[in-house]
């Protein structure tokens, strides 16, 4: 993990890839409790037997269960000291490139792209999070996340 002292020293790392996060595994429990958080229960993420027939030979993952991953690269990563308070702020870029099957293992790169003040001593970063999929020729998913931290 890496560990920043204050907003300041990541921020100047602004153009660089700052962190890559350890390999998560995708299991079919992950899939199926997304499915029931967010009542989207397409065969082809909840149905092993059926998906093992479709056109990526079992279940995938939720293009979306994939997304909700990236602050628990984020923390998992890096850290900030004497930071009181991180908030999601937004996205401004999703792309899910490539399919995520149950059991893959999955990877975060983070490159910091940009760092503006705002209120309350504040910063707003953007983020380009790429999620590598163990072993596949392109990434799963490549977003553009805000991210809010406070002193």
């Amino acid at each position: 993990m890496k560990t920043f002292n204050t907003l300041a020293e990541l921020s100047a790392h602004v153009g660089t890839t700052v962190a890559v996060s350890e390999w998560l595994t995708i299991s079919q429990e992950q899939i199926n409790q997304f499915a029931q958080a967010t009542g989207d229960h397409q065969w082809i993420h909840v149905d092993p037997e059926r998906a093992a027939q479709g056109p990526f030979g079992a279940p995938i993952a939720h293009g979306f269960l994939t997304l909700s991953l990236i602050p628990r690269f984020m923390e998992s990563s890096m850290n900030v000291l004497h930071v009181r308070m991180g908030v999601n702020y937004g996205l401004n870029k999703v792309r899910f490139i490539s399919p995520v099957p149950v059991n893959s293992r999955l990877r975060a790169h983070l490159k910091l792209l940009e760092v503006l003040p705002v209120d309350n001593g504040g910063v707003q970063q953007a983020w380009e999070v790429t999620i590598e999929r163990e072993g596949a020729a392109k990434p799963a998913c490549v977003a553009e996340a805000l991210v809010r931290q406070y002193p």
